[in-house]
């Protein structure tokens, strides 16, 4: 079965207007690890498309599934009701299958180091989102501040929802704190959507372990609602941090 077949096979946990498909490459972004291109959809949007074909080889996972990775990142912020990452979704594009997802207008003037030092409060559904989805690669780079208002999108969510534990992030400054009240409210929303097909597609899109694990996280965070404190026994940054 293609990915747009299993795209198309299994419901999608968003009832927002869909990207349109890639029609245009403008070119290539620079400074990115794998192919990633300024694109527009059929509706004129420019859109960042991921090819699969161009994703780098990994020890730890499998890089032909890294668009699904994104993808489901995506769905799993709108289960949670967080609307921090920008829609995603899988294509059939013009360069072979991958992940396609709405360009983001960033404001390049704000030093994005603020957010760190301020231990910004917007940041605390990209701490939990990337707890439950065991996101590997949070850097700071992968945090953009919106141009013209106060928001804040996460990108770059394709190392995510391996069964081992590997959270590396920058945002450890909130390791020991209680989860705020409507952040473990968002994870009761998580606990529904996976019970209503979300499980399901994680299983088919990925395997039945990484759906297993991710269900596993978040039990444990609804149990314990504290944002864990970093390993010792492993990197818990990501590398470059920035």
């Amino acid at each position: 079965m293609s990915i747009t077949n299993v795209q198309r096979s299994i419901p999608i946990s968003t009832n927002k207007p869909r990207l349109g498909d890639v029609v245009e490459v403008l070119g290539t972004l620079p400074h990115a690890s794998n192919a990633t291109m300024l694109a527009r959809d059929t509706h004129g949007a420019l859109v960042v498309y991921k090819p699969s074909f161009g994703a780098q080889p990994l020890h730890d996972f499998d890089s032909s599934t890294l668009a699904a990775r994104e993808v489901l990142t995506f769905e799993v912020s709108e289960a949670l009701g967080f609307d921090i990452i920008p829609e995603t979704r899988l294509v059939d594009g013009l360069y072979g299958p991958g992940s396609v997802q709405k360009m983001v207008n960033e404001d390049r003037d704000t030093d994005p180091r603020s957010l760190l030092q301020d231990l910004d409060k917007r940041l605390w559904p990209f701490a939990v989102l990337d707890i439950v989805t065991n996101n590997t690669d949070r850097k700071l780079g992968h945090l953009l501040l919106e141009q013209g208002s106060d928001r804040i999108w996460g990108i770059d969510n394709g190392l995510t929802f391996h069964r081992v534990p590997k959270l590396r992030t920058v945002l450890w400054g909130f390791a020991g704190q209680e989860l705020p009240a409507a952040m473990v409210d968002a994870l009761s929303l998580l606990e529904e959507a996976l019970s209503r097909g979300l499980y399901d597609r994680i299983a088919t899109l990925l395997t039945e372990s990484e759906a297993t694990a991710t269900r596993h996280r978040l039990t444990a965070l609804l149990a314990k609602p504290v944002h864990p404190p970093p390993p010792a026994n492993r990197q818990p940054l990501p590398w470059p941090w920035w």
